[in-house]
């Protein structure tokens, strides 16, 4: 029952458990119960919105930046991980195989906000050794969301 009421829920969190137990066929108190255990075991971590930002009078740019590190003997990553997820601007930071050890989500106000963060506070860190940082420029699908719909122009064709 735990992966169904998941996946109902990464869906769209808003929900009531009455709704869900509906949906399962199972009994509201059940679903409040496991949901409730899930919550303090840390398999739920939280309830966002996702928000097309682009469409609010909000200014605000997202980046990704590739993080390469060396890590430090006895501690890992874990701990450079924990160092960089404590500032504000950081949304999230993943350990990544491949060419760079950690991918860091952020949003400031503007692109030179941004690079202020990297310049001043992510660089400077003990154990980076070299930062790549890429913009977002448009987001078509995020969270398993489209975020705008294409719109399909339903005009009838005329031939000359």
């Amino acid at each position: 029952m735990r992966d169904k009421i998941l996946a109902i829920i990464e869906k769209n969190a808003r929900l009531s458990v009455k709704d869900i137990a509906a949906l399962l066929g199972e009994d509201e108190a059940k679903v409040s119960a496991e949901i409730e255990a899930m919550e303090n075991e840390g398999i739920i971590c939280g309830y966002h919105t996702l928000i097309n930002w682009d469409k609010t009078s909000d200014e605000r740019v997202d980046a990704l930046i590739e993080v390469k590190v060396a890590p430090q003997r006895g501690m890992g990553f874990d701990s450079i991980a924990e160092r960089i997820y404590q500032y504000d601007e950081v949304d999230a930071v993943y350990l990544m195989s491949g060419a760079f050890d950690f991918m860091v989500l952020i949003n400031g106000r503007t692109m030179k906000e941004v690079a202020t963060f990297v310049a001043s506070k992510l660089s400077p860190m003990d154990s980076i050794l070299s930062t790549a940082t890429h913009f977002v420029l448009k987001k078509y699908k995020d969270h398993g969301t489209v975020i705008e719909q294409v719109k399909v122009d339903e005009r009838m064709k005329v031939s000359p």
